[in-house]
């Protein structure tokens, strides 16, 4: 029986693709992760796994062996705080345990599968995988982006010397089901989810990088679209490389807005309203842009899919309106 392996398994986009492996009927799964936030329990509490192990010892007995045959390993496990300021924890996590990882992956002859970040490009202004466009702005974009060089240098441009697939996804922004225990790091439509809820309207960033208020734009990518990918690559093996994981459409911040407040309107009865409309009944409101933020704040993001489509990936992004609305449905008979 195929035996897998997840790391952050209970983290967001891990025990997303585990729910997505259990939909498909494999259940032979060794889930990694550090629980000392205890409460991240209830992301696998209805998940299907063969197995627990605590990530301070899975990487050091996973490399001595200890675990048999594995097919693939999907390496989601990372600090994803990208406000964390202590570069050796950073470097550890993110960097030292995922070359610890690949090596013993490749002596194995498991697959790897494993989260990048979209951070790696950091000030750039394109999104392309090539080196040229690589600047990230903090420790957290840097750790990410010294294992891609790290995997180019030791396999090739497109990864293709690896001895078993190794594929990288670089996740623009995620949101979805199951990021509750993220704190600051949640999506932008969660915090507005429940800003709502609580305070009757939503607040964003006003004008910042010479972008009107809340027209600041991002990837904005649903996880069940990334959960998607990675099944896909899952399925082709013999696919190598470093990807975009993105929906290849900025949108706006305010759409994410008018998508959260409308959906929660429709809830209770009422008609969607104009951009416009949910500014001047004060249900969208702007807030200065924090110094803590000016010079690390990406004030656009556009994932290139031409690398993901030219490996054969045809897979159909949501958009922010599709996404949102189902995310904050989900949400609403959850929380």
């Amino acid at each position: 029986m195929t035996r897998l392996v997840v790391t952050g398994a209970a983290g967001f986009i891990g025990s997303n693709i585990i729910a997505g492996l259990n939909a498909r009927g494999i259940d032979n799964i060794i889930a990694v992760d550090d629980l000392r936030d205890g409460d991240k329990f209830r992301n696998l509490a209805e998940r299907r796994i063969a197995d627990y192990v605590d990530a301070a010892d899975f990487y050091r007995d996973y490399a001595a062996g200890h675990y048999g045959a594995v097919e693939a390993v999907f390496h989601e496990g990372a600090c994803s705080d990208t406000m964390e300021p202590d570069g050796q924890y950073m470097m550890r996590n993110n960097y030292g345990f995922s070359l610890q990882l690949f090596e013993a992956a490749q002596a194995q002859g498991t697959r790897l599968l494993y989260a990048s970040s979209a951070a790696t490009y950091g000030g750039s202004e394109r999104y392309r995988e090539e080196p040229s466009n690589e600047a990230p702005l903090n420790v957290y974009g840097y750790s990410k982006l010294l294992f891609d060089q790290v995997m180019r240098q030791r396999l090739g441009t497109q990864l293709h010397n690896a001895k078993a697939q190794v594929a990288g996804f670089r996740y623009f922004n995620v949101y979805g089901p199951h990021e509750q225990h993220k704190g600051r790091m949640a999506s932008v439509a969660f915090h507005q989810f429940h800003q709502f809820r609580k305070e009757g309207a939503v607040k964003l960033f006003a004008d910042y990088g010479g972008y009107a208020a809340g027209e600041q734009m991002r990837d904005f990518v649903f996880v069940d679209d990334v959960v998607a990918v990675n099944l896909w690559f899952f399925d082709h093996p013999e696919k190598n490389g470093i990807f975009n994981l993105g929906s290849g459409r900025a949108q706006s911040f305010n759409d994410v807005a008018c998508a959260v407040v409308n959906t929660l309107r429709a809830q209770e009865g009422h008609a969607p309203l104009s951009l416009q409309d949910i500014v001047a009944q004060g249900l969208l409101q702007y807030i200065a842009f924090p110094d803590a933020l000016r010079g690390k704040y990406q004030c656009f993001t556009e994932a290139d899919l031409d690398a993901l489509r030219g490996a054969g990936c045809a897979h159909q992004f949501a958009d922010v309106q599709t996404g949102v609305s189902r995310y904050v449905q989900w949400l609403a008979k959850t929380q």
